[in-house]
């Protein structure tokens, strides 16, 4: 016999609440840079790439799940869709497969091979457009078709969470600094894709009444600074070439007011940063946490001229494996970012300098 939607849902919640259950906290490590650490200033990344399904994005696409069965917005066989520039397809993949349902990942055709194969690994298929700003109305359409559920990540990512804590992102940071020589951050850096990390973080901050900031670097093509600035919520562009971060519109999810600083952050700089930092830790990561290197050496030099102390934490958001035939090939890079390589010695020079 077929079981009724509430038991349904009931065992839905119960796998996510135990496949939670089954995991550990992501780590913090910290960024071995001994010149910084004789001013008194440390770095650390917080490690989400150890997740399940592989990126920062396993969190929301948990919150996402729970969200939408407490809304009783899911049911048996249901198809799942989202509008994604790929590792929230990933993550919402894998919570798909893990509880039965079919998934269509709505991508820009320019998503790295890597992120569509792992789509596919976890049963989900990929709809490919040709520019970012398609992937909405497209994910909407295709969930009429199917009678399936959107899941809408960058309207509902910044209300999934619970920002005063709950295990969310913030409380584990804090709580995992608290031995560290500076446990509490003068800075957060963490980038925007659907704003919703940046939101909750920059909640629980100042529902814990903390001193530390949040800053959030904002790649080429992105509106996200432009609509901070402004506050004009007609801006649009051609997108961001960082995948996972920076929107060709300001999305309901990204929350102005409980960012304390952006910054503009060039292709080039983030590629090169993402170079170094892997050569730093001896492991890849992303392009992305390139972005949110860049501003982490900015604000740490900041921090040096004048004469201040303190830790600044950042989120390793996915590893570079998922990039290979991208961000990690030379050809790609030269015809898509440019020539790096006078960037390259330059960042390299600064930071040895420090």
């Amino acid at each position: 016999m077929k079981s009724s939607k509430k038991d349904w849902i009931n065992q839905a919640v119960h796998k996510i609440e135990a496949d939670f259950c089954r995991s550990v906290d992501t780590h913090i490590i910290p960024i071995p840079l001994k010149n910084y650490s004789h001013h008194g200033i440390d770095l650390y990344l917080k490690d989400e790439s150890t997740h399940p399904s592989g990126s920062l994005k396993h969190r929301l696409a948990r919150s996402l799940f729970l969200y939408a069965l407490c809304h009783n917005w899911l049911d048996e066989g249901i198809t799942v869709i989202e509008a994604s520039s790929g590792s929230t397809a990933v993550s919402e993949a894998y919570f798909a497969n893990m509880l039965g349902l079919p998934f269509i990942a709505v991508m820009p055709k320019n998503t790295s091979s890597e992120k569509l194969e792992r789509v596919h690994f976890y049963g989900g298929s990929c709809h490919l457009v040709d520019h970012s700003s398609e992937v909405y109305a497209v994910a909407r359409d295709l969930a009429i078709k199917t009678r399936g559920h959107f899941m809408d990540q960058f309207t509902y990512a910044e209300r999934v969470t619970d920002w005063r804590g709950n295990n969310n992102i913030g409380q584990s940071i804090f709580s995992q600094m608290a031995f560290e020589r500076h446990p509490i951050p003068k800075w957060i850096v963490v980038g925007a894709g659907t704003g919703g990390t940046s939101a909750t973080i920059g909640r629980y901050i100042r529902y814990q009444r903390h001193s530390t900031e949040v800053c959030v670097p904002d790649p080429e093509g992105s509106v996200f600074m432009d609509y901070y600035s402004t506050g004009d919520e007609t801006l649009r562009s051609e997108g961001s070439r960082i995948e996972g971060i920076g929107r060709p519109r300001p999305e309901a999810s990204f929350i102005p007011s409980v960012i304390d600083r952006m910054i503009r952050v060039q292709d080039k700089d983030s590629v090169v940063s993402m170079q170094i930092l892997s050569d730093i830790l001896g492991r890849k990561v992303g392009p992305s946490t390139g972005t949110n290197f860049v501003a982490m050496l900015r604000l740490a030099s900041e921090l040096k001229e004048n004469g201040l102390q303190g830790s600044i934490l950042s989120l390793l958001c996915d590893s570079g494996d998922r990039y290979q035939n991208t961000f990690y090939n030379k050809n790609w890079i030269s015809s898509h970012i440019g020539d790096v390589e006078d960037s390259f010695k330059d960042m390299s020079n600064s930071i040895k300098t420090f």
